[in-house]
């Protein structure tokens, strides 16, 4: 009796873009480095992209950056605000901050949270129709040696989602690779695997086993809600440039409110305005701010 190939959880967009050893690295570590050559962002919208975050980062602080010296004057955050080096019982200045809401400032931003092989990938962890975005941020981070702390940051993006978990990511990340990533330039640090503990980082071996992501500017970093992430500090002058196109299961509470808040006619104005209106959850049933369900007629 002849036996039928068995079918593959692949989408048609995974084999179409040739995706399949990245869906092999996220099912087996959690996470995946997809180089620039194979993201379809050719390095000048990267080097665009990065200019466009140093002239937000001025705007937004009141001095320049640079990607060579960092802050072209003296900075200061409060420590008391640097929540998760807190959550360790650390206390310390951070060397960075977060621009926000970067889909509503520049198209080169909504150009990037469409593109094709991070939400092939994305899909791939939380579902196809069921994928939305949560928010869309960019680390902005300089030299200096406190970071997050001794415990790096360690976390898992879906924490907040009652247990236990299942094979499907609640929660998928991508971080944009704006300048290069290596371990003195303040990579993000992973756990191999941890996903599939389905649990928050256990410490102090979250530390431990953490291993840094190094790869050259443009590179699409990719990794499950539940992968055991963090940080370690910029250890030399210049900048650290990343971009956090974060997204969820569309029936998970996203960080931005953009169905409700964002400028619809922005969504028109990029590559894929299908797509991005779809994930932005423009049409979706919930949350509702009006009455949806059909109510009773008086009998005239």
């Amino acid at each position: 009796m002849q036996r039928s190939s068995p079918k593959t959880r692949l989408s048609s967009e995974i084999e179409e873009l040739k995706l399949e050893s990245f869906v092999l690295q996220l099912e087996v570590d959690g996470l995946c480095v997809v180089p620039p050559e194979q993201t379809g962002v050719d390095e000048e919208t990267i080097k665009a992209i990065a200019e466009r975050l140093l002239l937000e980062a001025e705007e937004t602080v009141g001095c320049s950056f640079d990607l060579a010296e960092g802050p072209a004057a003296e900075v200061t955050m409060n420590a008391d605000e640097n929540v998760i080096a807190d959550l360790s019982g650390d206390h310390g200045e951070p060397t960075q901050f977060l621009l926000q809401q970067l889909c509503a400032r520049d198209r080169l931003f909504r150009d990037l949270a469409v593109n094709r092989v991070a939400l092939a990938l994305i899909r791939h962890l939380i579902g196809h129709a069921a994928t939305r975005f949560s928010s869309h941020n960019a680390f902005v981070k300089w030299q200096g040696e406190f970071g997050y702390g001794r415990n790096l940051g360690m976390h898992c993006d879906q924490i907040a989602v009652p247990r236990p978990w299942g094979r499907n990511a609640l929660t998928a990340n991508t971080n944009w690779c704006i300048t290069d990533y290596s371990l003195e330039e303040g990579a993000l640090v992973y756990v191999p695997g941890s996903h599939r503990r389905t649990e928050p980082p256990r410490f102090p071996e979250a530390v431990e086993l953490a291993v840094p992501v190094e790869a050259p500017a443009g590179s699409l970093i990719v990794f499950h809600g539940a992968t055991w992430h963090g940080a370690v500090p910029r250890a030399v002058e210049g900048m650290r440039l990343s971009i956090a196109n974060y997204f969820r299961h569309y029936m998970i509470l996203p960080q931005d409110d953009i169905k409700n808040l964002f400028p619809r006619e922005l969504a028109d104005d990029c590559d894929d305005p299908d797509t991005f209106n779809l994930l932005a959850g423009f049409a979706d049933e919930f949350p509702y701010s009006q009455q949806t369900e059909r109510i009773p007629r008086l009998v005239q």
